[in-house]
């Protein structure tokens, strides 16, 4: 099996024939008596293959050849010969959404500019495109996808299934329920690799890795739907706690309980624009308030152990680890931002007041010289909770945002983890690089669960 690149052109030729140059012959071993099978996505064809007189790799294929494999542009791709007169051209790659309103400006509404990137990082290494559940065509086993021209505007091409779907449905509403489900697993089904299943709930994480030893070394306690005498326990424990939604983002609903001896019991949390804190003298009349806001919806909340983040001015700092797999199936922290909490704000969340910084700027206040080992060390755990979550996860995950704090001692501990993670840390100009090579790694990884890997310039 050999993996090179060659420029695709498109012959007006009717017949069912592929000219290629003869150096592109020489290196995929192509036998030139016998038929071709070539093939893009899940389509293929036989045809006749004769050489041509040109330097370089150069593949020309006919009128027929193109709309039978639907072929959807012309340019420089990836080729992969699997032995036996069979190449395989892409790969072909999907990026799964969805939109309420599609323009022709904007297909994806708010998601475009994202799926852009994507499909850019994708130039000259493969077929990439955009496409909703609506877009599936099932019968015929094709997608009505939208790929961007030489100019970046958008076209749309029916192409065949993809080689593999990188899943960024863009909320939890709109990946739930039975009918979503059933269409992810009718993809796996024909043997597509579909990696950002689901988002991750965060009781679902905490329960992933429960047993997972390496993993606990690093989770503050955290407790599924506490009773009020669970939550009294580790409030008196930890002096403070966390109280969030399972299914929460972007800091919404998050509460941070306070006990202090003598003094009472605290809520702190954001509502309307403005941080809040309420004072009580008693636990009961604190979970009283709580229950009368939240009703039944207690029952999704977790309590997690509050810990002694490292702070800049009084205010605590946490980290984004923007997680990848790359090109070797292995795991790499991309992007790290560090945000700082604004003055009084439960979370450090951009909206509510937080502030981006780079990993290190936030580290050097506190550890000074040390500040590059308790970075690499950070990343040698993030590293090892994503392996951790990856092993104890049973669908396939490529992608991951874990919210990290590190304490004054540089104990690392993972508060949260997000399948299909926001890219608001890439916004820092520090990091812009970053997030250009966060791109890089969804495309390399695309290139290995399509088995499309190496490969030269054309």
């Amino acid at each position: 099996m050999s993996l090179i690149t060659c420029n695709i052109h498109f012959s007006q030729q009717p017949d069912q024939v592929v000219y290629a140059s003869r150096p592109l012959i020489q290196e995929l071993e192509l036998n030139t008596s016998k038929p071709l099978h070539i093939r893009l996505g899940q389509e293929q064809i036989k045809a006749l293959i004769k050489p041509l007189k040109r330097s370089g790799r150069h593949l020309y294929l006919s009128v027929e050849i193109r709309q039978k494999i639907k072929v959807p542009a012309s340019g420089i791709i990836h080729v992969l010969n699997n032995g036996s007169n069979d190449i395989q051209l892409g790969p072909l790659v999907g990026i799964l959404t969805d939109t309420l309103k599609p323009g022709e400006s904007s297909p994806f509404t708010s998601r475009s500019s994202f799926v852009k990137q994507v499909i850019k990082a994708g130039h000259n290494k493969a077929y990439t495109f955009g496409f909703t559940p609506s877009d599936i065509n099932w019968k015929e086993k094709s997608i009505n996808g939208y790929f961007l021209n030489s100019n970046g505007n958008w076209f749309r091409r029916k192409v065949a299934f993809p080689d593999v779907i990188y899943n960024r449905l863009p909320n939890r509403r709109a990946e739930i329920g039975e009918e979503m489900t059933q269409l992810r697993e009718r993809l796996v089904n024909e043997g597509i690799p579909i990696f950002n299943w689901s988002f991750l709930n965060k009781a679902d994480v905490y329960e992933l890795l429960g047993n997972d030893i390496e993993a606990l070394a690093h989770l503050p306690e955290s407790i599924t739907n506490p009773s009020p005498e669970k939550l009294k326990e580790l409030l008196h424990k930890y002096s403070f706690v966390y109280f969030k939604p399972g299914t929460g983002s972007l800091g919404y609903g998050i509460y941070r309980l306070t006990y202090r001896p003598q003094k009472g019991y605290f809520i702190r949390y954001r509502s309307k624009g403005a941080n809040t804190l309420l004072k009580f003298p008693t636990f009961e009349k604190m979970y009283r308030t709580l229950s009368l806001k939240h009703g039944s919806g207690m029952k999704n909340y977790v309590a997690q152990q509050g810990i002694r983040l490292i702070e800049i001015d009084k205010c605590p700092v946490d980290f984004r680890f923007h997680m990848h797999k790359d090109g070797n199936n292995e795991w790499r922290p991309a992007g790290i931002g560090a945000k700082k909490a604004g003055r009084g704000s439960v979370t450090t969340h951009m909206k509510n007041g937080g502030t981006l910084l780079t990993p290190e700027q936030a580290l050097r206040l506190t550890f000074g010289s040390q500040t590059q080992a308790v970075l690499e060390h950070a990343k040698a755990v993030s590293i090892k909770l994503s392996e951790a979550i990856e092993r104890n996860y049973p669908h396939r995950i490529g992608e991951l945002g874990l919210d990290i704090g590190i304490d004054q001692n540089g104990n690392v501990w993972m508060f949260e983890a997000n399948a299909k993670p926001g890219r608001s840390i890439f916004k820092h100009p520090e990091l812009k690089i970053e997030g250009k090579k966060s791109l890089n790694y969804i495309m390399d990884h695309c290139l290995y669960l399509s088995r499309f890997q190496g490969g030269g310039a054309s």
